[in-house]
């Protein structure tokens, strides 16, 4: 019999334990070799575990279980046949998600029914308290003689939210732990808004030179480049060029220094199956519009399909996220660390804005921008934001150099 001992693989620098997701095998069954056998949770990704052999598997490890990098997690026996009629390694299914078991709230152990009010009789305080609190006798504890409930229970019993008596509906709940990786995100966001001086500037951009440009280009665009031209492209020039203008916006800090940084690496917030992730675009600032959006759709498709890597999301010097994708109007987006700057996009609303003395309709967006106040100030941090505007509001001049057909390489 040959056994081979499959251990945990590092994801990454800094990584030393993962949390077993998913299985995606049942103890027992035949695998073949680079088949996805687990989805695995780091603090940063959620990566698939192939097998590293064909073989029958059996599984040392439980879903839900933190295991260290090395460790083993399941024994291949390699010297075991294929079982007769076995579906290749391409059609066999994904186990089930493991059911979530509803647990229902237990109720406090009272007394028999018959002899409640025998032992739970309230004083004439307690019964003011309690019909005050809208509760029953039944469900407090007395502390007096004989289980008498006395003043002093009515004042500290407190009734449970939304009691049986006042709904006929389920009462069920469920408990799931959260994921390594959304116990990292939780613990990031907190550590921001405790360890930084955060503050957030708004403006509004109006897109409709940037409606114009996709309405006339975007079946030419789509039909050479085979992808789509979006917003996210606009933006993210728009984001570079700021940065060279306000070089202190791209930057971070580390102890008593500041870090400065002669690239632009952009962090993408992308929606995935798992929570949201920021894949990064690597020197944004040297990428033609075509391009950007080619290297957004690739690393969105990697997120959804559970296929990004760690180093496809480490490092980035300012991240950009889209809220209006989900409808949200106004944000105060959360930095990124070690990032000290984030653009908050959102949803685009026809309204009336006065150009030229005139009322007209005009598809405005507000962006929000959250900084780092202890390395950019005000003037900084306005002056950003100023100019992601006027490259919206202007993009011919200020993101394609006067040739829009040129920079959208048509």
């Amino acid at each position: 019999m040959s056994i081979l001992e499959m251990k945990v693989p590092s994801p990454g620098e800094s990584i030393t334990e993962v949390e077993i997701a998913t299985w995606l095998v049942k103890d027992g069954d035949y695998v073949e070799k680079d088949q996805p056998i687990a989805e695995v949770d780091s603090d940063k990704a959620t990566l698939e575990l192939p097998a590293e052999e064909s073989g029958i598997i059996t599984l040392k490890a439980e879903e839900g279980d933190v295991v260290q990098v090395g460790q083993v997690v399941c024994l291949i026996d390699m010297s075991a046949a294929k079982p007769e009629g076995a579906a290749p390694a391409a059609e066999v299914p994904k186990a089930e998600a493991p059911k979530v078991e509803e647990k229902k709230e237990e109720p406090k152990k009272e007394a028999p029914v018959a002899a409640t009010y025998a032992s739970n009789t309230p004083s004439p305080a307690a019964k003011k308290i309690l019909d005050e609190k809208g509760m029953e006798p039944a469900q407090v504890q007395g502390t007096g003689r004989d289980g008498r409930i006395t003043k002093d229970d009515a004042v500290k019993a407190v009734p449970a939210m939304g009691s049986a008596s006042s709904t006929n509906g389920s009462r069920a709940q469920t408990t799931t732990k959260l994921s390594v990786l959304r116990r990292k995100i939780a613990a990031r966001l907190v550590s921001v808004k405790n360890e930084t001086a955060m503050l957030t500037t708004f403006n509004e951009v109006d897109m409709s030179e940037i409606f114009r440009i996709r309405k006339q280009y975007k079946e030419e665009f789509a039909a050479k480049h085979g992808i789509g031209l979006g917003f996210m492209s606009f933006f993210t020039k728009a984001v570079t060029r700021a940065l060279k203008l306000y070089p202190d916006v791209n930057a971070s800090i580390d102890g008593d220094y500041k870090i400065n940084y002669d690239f632009c690496d952009i962090s993408i917030a992308v929606s995935g199956p798992k929570g949201l992730m920021v894949p990064v675009l690597r020197n944004a600032e040297d990428m033609t519009l075509r391009s950007v959006e080619a290297n957004i759709k690739d690393l969105a498709t990697k997120v959804r399909d559970g296929k990004i890597t760690v180093d496809e999301m480490t490092g980035g010097t300012f991240t950009v996220t889209n809220g209006g994708t989900f409808g949200s109007m106004m944000s105060t987006p959360i930095i990124n660390p070690p990032q000290s700057a984030i653009l908050g996009m959102h949803n685009i609303i026809q309204r009336p804005v006065a150009i030229d003395g005139q009322v007209v309709i005009r598809p405005m967006m507000y962006v929000a921008m959250s900084y780092d106040h202890r390395i950019i100030d005000g003037k900084e941090s306005v002056g950003f934001l100023v100019a992601v505007k006027e490259a919206i509001d202007n993009p011919v001049e200020f993101l394609m150099g006067g040739d829009e057909r040129k920079a959208l390489e048509l």
